[in-house]
């Protein structure tokens, strides 16, 4: 099936889903009670989904269809990002499309039931064979669920059939190219969708506006005028009961390998031809692509592991990771990972993107800051007495907003009212909510209506996949063989000396957010 054309229909969220079922694996679990079903509902008052939309949830947990759309409404009640209240009568309809399949995702007789009963919605609520079928359970199932649905030929029907796979894809590079080959064995890579939330974020889709919408950036956007380009993905929150999976993957794989580098390569890449698909995934990869490779000696220089230790933050004593349920005490495990990454290509050569994600940290917050260079002859003092311009300002600050709050911010300086050329730094602000006066679709709204659609420019390729692990692997053999003194930054502080160690190397200093 022929991919939708986002550049002749700019308006996504008009386009609209041709008649269609969901099925999602894990219908028990977190990821299904906190993102999926709200988004869906959220899509269904908006009047996004189609007739007769059909959701077929399944887990291992015993219940029957009304169980499961009463846990699902609770789910949808407590977790909803839209802005208008529950509507019961909008719910009563919805909630008709919500079956649930008991089975073990290890037994064949799961996918047969599954089959049987998508034969069911095609006859009954016409959906015109049309399967979107989402893998919500453990990464290390994904495989399996994907050979279990192959042999039951869940991929073959009427319509067309896809795949949303969950991140992490693989836990490096080569578990990533045998779950490729696993999946590709049942579905072609058209059809398989590799979802990263971060690039279904209002703000990260922006960054394509705001570079090749405009005529005003876009020429400065490269290392004539850049100075550095810094990423922080921050959380204030510890590890909410995600112990055992968080120990397993640690900050650089579950964050920088995947959603900050997909978000680096968005915003470093070049101009597509078209505004297409395939073709803004081809630049987004070839930016991955060209990302230098470190050596281990360069990796001891340009990347910094953490792990919070124990604090008292506004009264209240936090423990440290090692003391978190489900910790091993003498964990190695990174809670906060930064790095410095160039990029090996005439538009970028030089210039560093720091990129630094971490728990515990002061506030949440994930930003983009590109620091442009200072003016060529600076004709106002800095710094001695009477100096005009206040010591360490970063004048050309140019800040995308990706949480909480959504927008863009241009820093620059301006003379202060008064006597004398005194300048200080002022800022322009644009935020989604205040300009536009409504509520921004959620990452999973978004996302999820582009499958249905058949629209995968905001998923990640294979090849994408693979570069992104390639960019981290050297990272992570040199820190599989280092014996960390852990912890070593206390819970609500920006993360270790060494990072500011390593960006003070190359003359810069992380911006404060």
């Amino acid at each position: 099936m022929s991919q939708a054309n986002p550049f002749q229909d700019a308006l996504r969220f008009e386009r609209s889903v041709p008649p269609c079922a969901m099925v999602i694996f894990g219908a028990n679990g977190d990821l299904t009670r906190r993102k999926l079903l709200p988004a869906l509902y959220q899509l269904a008052h908006d009047r996004r989904l189609p007739a007769g939309f059909t959701v077929l949830g399944n887990s291992r947990t015993p219940m029957p269809d009304d169980a499961f759309r009463e846990k699902m409404k609770e789910a949808v009640q407590k977790n909803s990002e839209g802005d208008s209240p529950f509507d019961e009568e909008l719910w009563k309809d919805f909630a008709s499309g919500l079956f649930y399949v008991a089975g073990d995702i290890s037994e064949a007789a799961t996918y047969n039931t599954i089959r049987e009963r998508l034969d069911e919605v095609e006859r009954t609520r016409h959906s015109g064979g049309n399967v979107l079928f989402y893998l919500s359970t453990q990464p290390s199932q994904y495989g399996p669920v994907v050979q279990g649905m192959g042999k039951a030929g869940l991929q073959n029907g009427n319509g067309w059939r896809r795949l949303v796979v969950e991140k992490p894809f693989g836990h490096d590079l080569e578990s990533a190219r045998v779950l490729n080959q696993t999946i590709q064995t049942v579905f072609s890579e058209n059809d398989i969708y590799r979802i990263d939330h971060y690039l279904g974020k209002e703000t990260v889709q922006n960054v394509q506006a705001f570079r090749f919408g405009n005529g005003i950036f876009e020429p400065l956007w490269n290392r004539r005028y850049v100075n550095n380009v810094q990423i922080t993905a921050a959380e204030s929150i510890g590890l909410e009961g995600r112990g055992g999976y968080y120990q397993e993957a640690g900050a650089l794989r579950d964050m920088i390998q995947n959603h900050l580098l997909q978000v680096m390569s968005t915003v470093g890449m070049e101009p597509p031809a078209l505004f297409e698909p395939n073709a803004v995934r081809d630049e987004r990869a070839k930016l991955l692509r060209s990302v230098h490779i470190m050596t281990p000696e360069e990796v001891l220089k340009n990347a910094v592991a953490g792990q919070y230790g124990p604090a008292n933050i506004g009264g209240t004593d936090v423990p440290g990771f090692r003391q978190e349920e489900g910790v091993d005490p003498n964990s190695q495990t990174d809670t906060y990972a930064a790095a410095t990454f160039f990029v090996d290509n005439w538009r970028w050569a030089g210039v560093p993107f720091y990129i630094r994600t971490g728990k515990r940290l002061p506030k949440r917050v994930t930003d983009i800051a590109i620091r442009f260079n200072d003016a060529p002859l600076a004709l106002f003092r800095r710094d001695g007495e009477g100096a005009q311009v206040p010591p360490g300002a970063q004048a050309n600050l140019l800040i995308l907003r990706i949480q909480p709050e959504e927008g863009i911010s241009l820093r620059f300086l301006s003379k202060h009212p008064g006597e004398g050329m005194h300048l200080r730094p002022v800022s322009m602000d644009f935020n989604y909510g205040t300009s536009f006066g409504a509520r921004s679709p959620s990452a999973y709204e978004t996302l999820i209506l582009d499958a249905l659609i058949g629209d995968a420019t905001l998923y990640t390729r294979q090849d994408m996949v693979e570069a992104s692990w390639k960019a981290v692997a050297p990272i992570q053999e040199v820190w599989s063989s280092t014996k960390f003194d852990f912890p070593n930054y206390a819970a609500g502080t920006w993360g270790p000396k060494a990072s500011d160690e390593m960006l003070a190397r190359h003359g810069h200093e992380w911006r404060v957010p």
